[in-house]
Formats: structure tokens, C-alpha cells, sequence
């Protein structure tokens, strides 16, 4: 017996194509969330924009701007994936703007919980005689801007941390040397994922042995935040992490100085991740990709401090070596990449 396949309703239809629009703006609009706006008019697409930029317009006034004839809007419904704002930051209240077009109606995909418009967004358009629908495809919108819930829920950046293992588990060499565990294709598809998030971390020994410069090289986009514990400045001024090449902090006990983009940041003793997490909060990190290496790692799952893992698993035997982290639960996705298997992990506690 054959399986029914759900059909979206207009509703559902129209804020998929929201969602499409929003994740056009990944990667460069980040501490603000992924938006799209699509105007609709006798069920016709009339106007459609997204965030495309932090610091410039929202998706909503992208979306109006398309809209040749303003007096089509009395009429038409606005969709967006994200409650309109209703205060003034580096941008006018969207909201505000919406009201004084006097739409006919706007359908949302899910509340804003940032307390600057946690509902005050949908009170204002309500107030302006504008029907609100909101929570259609919540699941999804909150889902794509998972690193903006994670922020303001939880006040600490979202933590997706990343390795790659031997078939035996092993992650690196007695020697700590771990090149190259994974195929080419695999280590592309991670210069990919450093645009997509705000920093990047590694420990002390990943940072000593492998002298990282993690960087984008093999893929288009920002370079990543670099981020480094080095408690009591013993590594090298020699590695490529001290190159002032990007934006780069170092917590350690010692001093408090800058250097070009280079911070270090005296933090008092005893330092632990929470209290990394909370000042990498408050500087508007919203996403920290953990790259290793495994006592780094271990650290993050065994404090329950981390929202999604992706394991690489190559196709060689190490006999014996530095173990891989040790992940709860079972992958839910899995897919091959040339020669490797790569695994994704979700914190759902």
C-alpha cells in the first residue's frame, strides 16, 4: 500500500517559498535570523524579498520596495517567516511599515524571541485592524534559524561541533598527527560550513600539533571568528593562528592586550566553557563551530553544551591513536562523500 503524500495548503505553500528566500541570506546576516517575504494578491506571488544583509533592510520592506502598485497592497496578504519587528534598531520597525500600507493580512511562521518583539510585532499589526495567522511551518522556520533560537533561548551561541574518525574510532595518530583522515571532497564541504557560521574553536594541542590556520580556502564566503584557550599563553606566536589574518581571541590568565584583529582577553581563574560560551554570547556570536580536537570535544558533550555534531568517518585504520569523542544517540542523517561516510548528530535535551 502506497504512502499518502500531505499536500501543503495555500498558507503552507506560500511560506515555504518565505523560507526558500530567507536562506538566500546565510552566512551574512548573523546575529540577526534568516527572513523572507513573499506578497501575495488573488493568489498570485505580487512581491517577494528576504534579509539580505545584517545592518540592511529586514525582508518585509525588501519584499514592499518589489511591489510596483502600493494600492495593491491594501488588498493583498504579506507571509513572512519571522514575527515583523517592532522596535527601532539599525533598521525602522517592519511592522510599523506594514501597518502603513494597511495590509489586508499577514501570515507568520513563528514568534521572534528576542524581548524586543517577543508578540509585539503581531500587537502592533493588530492594533493597526490587520488579521494576524502566525505559526504556520513554525517547525521549519525554527529549524533554519535554529542559531538565532539557540541565542536568545538559551544565551549562548549555538554549538555544532566537527571531526573526522578512523574506521577503528581512532581521531589522530600517538602522535597527534590526524592528516588526512578525510578525502578532499569532505574538507571542502568544511570550508563551506566556516561561512556559515560566526566562529571557530579548537584546543591547545589541535592548535600546537596541526597549526591550523581555519580559514575559508576551499569555498567562497567570510572568514570565521577564531576562537583559543590558551590559559597560560604557552603556544607559539609562531602558529598561524597568531597571523592577524582575521578577527581572533584568545582567553587566557595572563594579559589583556590587542594586536591588529588579535584579542587577547584576561579571563579570571578558573575559566570553563560556560563562561566562554556566555562572553562569546554577549559579543553577538551566534554560532560556534567546536573543530577539535578530541579532549575539546568530549568536553562539550560531557557538559551537555553542544546542539549538533557531524562526524566524518574515512576509510582508514589507525591500529591504535588519540580515540574519538563519544557522541549519545544515534545519527539521524547519514550520507557518503567519495570515500568517507559523514554522520549528523542532534541535542535534543
Amino acid at each position: 500500500m502506497e504512502a499518502k503524500t500531505r499536500t501543503l495548503s495555500e498558507d503552507e505553500t506560500f511560506m515555504q517559498r518565505a523560507l526558500d528566500l530567507a536562506s538566500l541570506g546565510e552566512g551574512r546576516v548573523s546575529p540577526n535570523p534568516m527572513v523572507g517575504c513573499v506578497i501575495v494578491l488573488e493568489n498570485e506571488i505580487i512581491g517577494e524579498g528576504y534579509h539580505e544583509q545584517y545592518g540592511e533592510a529586514h525582508a518585509e520592506p525588501n519584499a514592499i520596495k518589489t511591489v510596483k502598485d502600493k494600492s495593491l497592497l491594501q488588498n493583498a496578504t504579506l507571509y513572512v517567516s519571522l514575527e515583523p519587528c517592532a522596535h527601532h534598531g539599525k533598521t525602522p520597525p517592519c511592522a510599523e511599515l506594514i501597518a502603513r500600507h494597511r495590509l489586508k493580512k499577514v501570515v507568520i511562521g513563528a514568534l521572534d524571541s528576542n524581548p524586543l518583539v517577543a508578540g509585539k510585532g503581531i500587537s502592533l499589526l493588530r492594533a493597526a485592524g490587520i488579521e494576524v495567522v502566525s505559526g504556520v511551518l513554525e517547525e521549519k522556520v525554527r529549524l533554519q534559524n535554529r542559531r538565532f533560537f539557540t541565542r536568545m533561548e538559551k544565551k549562548r551561541p549555538y554549538i555544532l561541533l566537527k571531526w573526522a574518525q578512523t574506521q577503528d574510532r581512532f581521531i589522530a595518530r600517538t602522535n597527534f598527527d590526524s592528516k588526512w583522515i578525510s578525502s578532499a571532497l569532505s574538507r571542502q564541504l568544511v570550508h563551506r560550513w566556516r561561512t556559515e557560521e560566526d566562529a571557530i574553536m579548537v584546543g591547545t594541542h589541535t592548535a600546537h600539533y596541526d597549526n591550523p590556520r581555519l580559514n575559508v580556502r576551499d569555498w567562497t564566503g567570510k572568514d570565521p571568528i577564531r576562537v583559543l584557550i590558551d590559559r597560560q599563553l604557552r603556544l607559539s606566536p609562531e602558529l598561524n593562528l597568531f597571523d592577524d589574518s582575521q578577527h581572533t581571541l584568545i582567553y587566557n590568565y595572563k594579559q589583556e592586550k590587542t594586536i591588529g584583529q588579535t584579542y587577547w582577553i584576561q579571563v579570571k581563574e578558573p575559566f570553563g566553557l560556560h563562561a566562554l560560551l556566555e562572553d562569546l554570547q554577549q559579543k553577538g556570536v551566534q554560532s560556534l563551530l567546536v573543530e577539535g580536537g578530541a579532549a575539546l570535544l568530549q568536553d562539550f558533550i560531557r557538559e551537555e553544551l553542544w546542539d549538533e555534531a557531524r562526524v566524518f568517518t574515512g576509510n582508514l585504520r589507525f591500529g591504535l591513536g588519540i580515540p574519538a569523542p563519544v557522541l549519545p544517540g544515534l545519527p539521524e542523517k547519514r550520507i557518503s562523500l567519495e570515500t568517507d561516510v559523514l554522520e549528523t548528530y542532534f541535542n535534543h535535551e
